[in-house]
């Protein structure tokens, strides 16, 4: 390897160095404005996960709320259990 390829190689991971410092810069630029303007395009959301559960590695509790309504799912081994919790669910 003589001078001309070590001086090839140092440009090349200027040159490529460069280009991500100028990749980051330009996503904390304009990122923020980026994904506030799609936020905004999508409107409110209608269903939100309140709280999660680990039972065990195989399973785990979620619960959703969509619209007014709240749901328990079960999920795990390839299968979904849910019970609804909103009002006459005990009906």
């Amino acid at each position: 390897m003589n001078f001309l390829d070590l001086l090839r190689a140092m440009f090349a991971l200027a040159f490529t160095l460069g280009i991500i410092g100028l990749a980051a810069w330009a996503a904390r630029r304009y990122a923020p404005q980026l994904l506030a303007k799609l936020s905004a395009e999508r409107g409110e959301r209608r269903m939100q996960v309140v709280e999660t559960l680990v039972l065990d590695p195989a399973r785990r509790l979620v619960l959703v709320k969509i619209d007014d309504e709240e749901r328990l799912l079960i999920l795990g081994e390839g299968r979904e259990l849910i019970e609804p919790r909103g009002p006459g669910a005990g009906k």
